[in-house]
């Protein structure tokens, strides 16, 4: 399985889907927010994909981006930090972990269309 990465097309009918499919994920239980519950999520085998803020700090893009590489999850690094808490419904966001392998596989279908 190789790591695949979201290509966004800002302002596109795409990008949208990926932000409903976010907030429905959050109204279902299935993110889990923050540095901390992400890094949980991802040691523990229960992460299928991270989204990682664009403007988040290099050390945490640099964390992040190790722990997908090890653990051979999808990533996502297109969206500021403001976009992500408006699609979740919370405060600013610079790290969700999407906890549900049809919510991130139907994420990654509306970026990177086949």
């Amino acid at each position: 399985m190789s790591i695949r990465r979201c290509e966004m097309r800002a302002g596109t009918k795409m990008t949208n889907r990926f932000l409903s499919l976010l907030g429905i994920a959050q109204r279902a239980g299935k993110l889990a927010g923050g540095e901390d519950q992400a890094l949980q999520a991802i040691q523990k085998g229960k992460a299928h994909l991270v989204i990682v803020a664009s403007d988040a700090s290099p050390n945490t893009a640099k964390k992040f981006t190790d722990k997908c590489t090890y653990y051979r999850i999808q990533l996502c690094r297109e969206y500021d930090r403001a976009t992500l808490g408006r699609a979740t419904g919370r405060t600013e966001r610079v790290v969700i972990a999407v906890t549900d392998k049809g919510f991130a596989d139907a994420m990654m279908s509306s970026v990177n269309p086949k």
